[in-house]
């Protein structure tokens, strides 16, 4: 149940995250260029929390544990 959770949560920062990326993507119509831009979004603690989502989703697929003797049903 809590891989389950983790892995629900992290989903939803990434999405929420990644949009927030992806919405910034307009500062290049503003005349940033890429470096600035992913000095911006570095920064932004909205757009870090995509990869923090991303590793949170990595953690609950791949993370050792739980009982595989007994099947669950």
């Amino acid at each position: 149940m809590t891989r389950f959770f983790l892995f629900l949560l992290g989903f939803g920062l990434s999405v929420v995250g990644f949009i927030y990326i992806i919405s910034y993507l307009n500062l290049f119509a503003r005349g940033y260029n890429f470096l600035e831009y992913a000095h911006f979004t570095s920064r932004r603690i909205e757009c870090l929390i995509g990869p923090i989502g991303l590793i949170m989703i990595f953690l609950s697929i791949y993370m050792p544990g739980g009982k595989k003797d007994e099947l669950h049903l």
